[in-house]
C-alpha cells in the first residue's frame, strides 16, 4: 500500500512573520499511521516551502506534485521525495478581500500525465506539461453562471470519463467539465440537509464516479453519483462536553478547534481528501488530524 502524505501547514511567529522551523513539510506516514519522514523544508529555496498545500503523485511519472503558497508556486519532486523543479512561478492569484486562502488549489493529473492545478482567487484551473510547461487554462471569471467559479478548491479528473469534478466552494456547489473545460453539470446548493454544501474542499471520484465532498463548515463527507444525485453522508460536527458544536478557532488563536472532540466520525471542518485501495483519507481540518474511511459500496464505516 501507498505512503500517506500530508502538507504540513506554515509556522508563523507572534508578530506574524514566517517561522520556517515550524511545519513547511511534506508529511509522510505509512499506511498504518506511523510517521515516516518528510519531505522539504521551510525556506524559500529551491525544494523549500512557505506554506504548502496539496500534494499528489501523478500516476503516469510517479511524481509529486505540491502547492507552494507564499512562494507562489508548485514544487515538483520524484517518487522519493528528490527535489526535481518548481514550476508556475507567479501563476497564482493573491489574497483577495474576504477570502482567507490563495494560491494553488486543487491537484489532478489525465491520462497521459498532464497536471491540472487549481487557482483559487483566480477562477481558473492551470494546465501543465509533467515537466511543468504550461498548456493551457480553463475558466477565469468570477461569477455563479456555468463555467464560472468562486474559490476553485479540490480537483479530481474522472478515471472513467476523463471529466473534471471541482470543489466550487463559495457557490457551494459541485462542476463537472468535459476534458477540454467545458461546463456539463453543477449539483449541489447552499445549506446543511442532504446533498446540501456548506463550502466544499475536498473533492474524489472513485472507479465507479461516485464522487465525494469534503463538506467543510457541515464537517461531513457526502457521496454523490456521477450526475449529482445524492447517496450518502459520513461524518458530524466535534462536540463538547454538554453537547454542542465545538466552532473553527478564531483568526488570532491557534489553529484548533478548543475543546477537540477525537471521537471517530466526528470532525471541525472536512479540509483536504485524498481516495485510494477503497479507503477515503480525510482531513480533520481544526482536529490536526486525518480520519480514514473504508468504502464498501455505498456503505461508509469509519476505520
Amino acid at each position: 500500500p501507498r505512503d500517506t502524505l500530508i502538507a504540513n501547514g506554515r509556522g508563523v511567529n507572534p508578530d506574524g512573520t514566517p517561522n520556517y522551523n515550524v511545519g513547511n513539510k511534506i508529511e509522510k506516514f505509512s499506511s498504518s499511521g506511523q510517521y515516516i519522514g518528510a519531505i522539504g523544508s521551510g525556506g524559500t529555496g529551491p525544494g523549500q516551502f512557505d506554506e504548502p498545500t496539496t500534494v499528489d503523485f501523478n500516476p503516469v511519472t510517479g511524481d509529486l506534485y505540491a502547492g507552494d503558497v507564499y512562494n507562489n508556486r508548485i514544487n515538483q519532486f520524484d517518487s522519493q521525495g528528490n527535489f526535481i523543479r518548481s514550476f508556475a512561478n507567479g501563476e497564482f492569484t493573491p489574497l483577495v478581500e474576504g477570502r482567507l486562502f490563495f494560491g494553488p488549489s486543487g491537484v489532478t493529473f489525465d491520462k497521459t500525465g498532464n497536471v491540472y492545478i487549481g487557482d483559487f482567487n483566480g477562477e481558473r484551473i492551470l494546465k501543465f506539461t509533467p515537466d511543468g510547461q504550461q498548456i493551457g487554462v480553463i475558466g477565469g471569471t468570477l461569477g455563479t453562471a456555468p463555467g464560472q467559479f468562486q474559490g476553485v478548491a479540490g480537483l479530481r479528473i474522472s478515471p472513467v470519463s476523463g471529466n473534471i469534478f471541482v470543489a466550487d466552494q463559495y457557490n457551494n456547489r459541485v462542476q463537472v467539465l468535459d476534458p477540454n473545460g467545458n461546463p456539463l453539470l453543477a449539483f449541489g446548493s447552499a445549506g446543511s440537509g442532504p446533498g446540501q454544501l456548506l463550502q466544499p474542499i475536498g473533492i474524489e471520484v472513485d472507479d465507479q464516479e461516485n464522487v465525494y465532498v469534503a463538506d467543510s463548515i457541515n464537517s461531513r463527507v457526502q457521496v454523490f453519483d456521477k450526475n449529482g444525485n445524492f447517496l450518502t453522508s459520513f461524518g458530524e460536527n466535534a462536540r463538547d462536553a454538554s453537547g454542542n458544536p465545538v466552532p473553527p478557532p478564531a483568526l488570532t488563536g491557534p489553529p484548533f478547534g478548543n475543546p477537540l472532540d477525537l471521537t471517530p466520525g466526528r470532525f471541525n471542518w472536512t479540509g483536504g481528501t485524498s481516495y485510494k485501495d477503497g479507503k477515503l483519507y480525510v482531513g480533520d481540518f481544526f482536529q490536526g488530524r486525518v480520519q480514514v474511511i473504508n468504502v464498501e459500496g455505498r456503505k461508509q464505516v469509519p476505520e
